[in-house]
């Protein structure tokens, strides 16, 4: 043999040992790529559960501060709307009082200067108040409504059905379709 054949041999020899070898890693590796790809995969499945967690979280803080902001828009408004109610409260009792000035005052033909004063202080209190949306209840001769009217006094009369509103003893007010003030009535009972 020449030493192109031996040199040829011990190559092919050695590309041989070579593969074998290399077989042998590659079985002695197998198991552990298996185990390095199970725990990627768990590390993977790990990351996206808590990628969903995390997500969930921020749609829970989305959601609630739209709430919160919710929320605070309707107390403004509210306060918009009913931050005039004790001011409301107090002047009421001022138009109350220009009302029984006038139902004390004597009606003569005379035109008096301080009734005529007094009548138009009143309505250009009531227009005032209208402009502010506080509007009176003046239920006479309606059914009763216990939301908006306080009975004083039930009267017997055959000519009203039961529960009808007889009298207003003092009107009743609403701020924005809220009850400041019931109406004091005087209802009728079955005869």
């Amino acid at each position: 043999m020449s030493d192109q054949q031996k040199s040829a041999n011990q190559e092919a020899e050695q590309d041989l040992q070579n593969e074998t070898q290399t077989e042998a890693v590659e079985e002695l590796l197998e198991p552990e790529v298996e185990v390095l790809e199970a725990e990627a995969d768990d590390e993977l499945a790990k990351a996206l559960e808590e990628v969903a967690q995390y997500k969930e979280a921020a749609l829970r803080a989305q959601a609630d501060a739209q709430n919160v902001r919710r929320r605070a828009e309707q107390d403004v408004e509210k306060a918009h709307k009913f931050g005039l109610e004790k001011f409301a409260k107090a002047i009421i009792n001022v138009a109350d009082n220009l009302e029984r000035a006038l139902t004390s005052a004597t009606d003569t033909e005379e035109t008096d200067p301080v009734r005529e004063g007094v009548e138009l202080t009143l309505k250009d209190l009531l227009e005032t108040l209208g402009r502010f949306e506080i509007k009176a209840v003046d239920p006479h001769g309606e059914p009763f409504n216990p939301e908006l009217h306080q009975a004083m006094t039930m009267v017997p009369n055959p000519e009203l059905e039961p529960n009808t509103v007889m009298d207003v003893v003092q009107k009743g007010y609403t701020l924005h379709g809220r009850l400041l003030r019931p109406a004091m009535v005087v209802v009728s009972s079955a005869a």
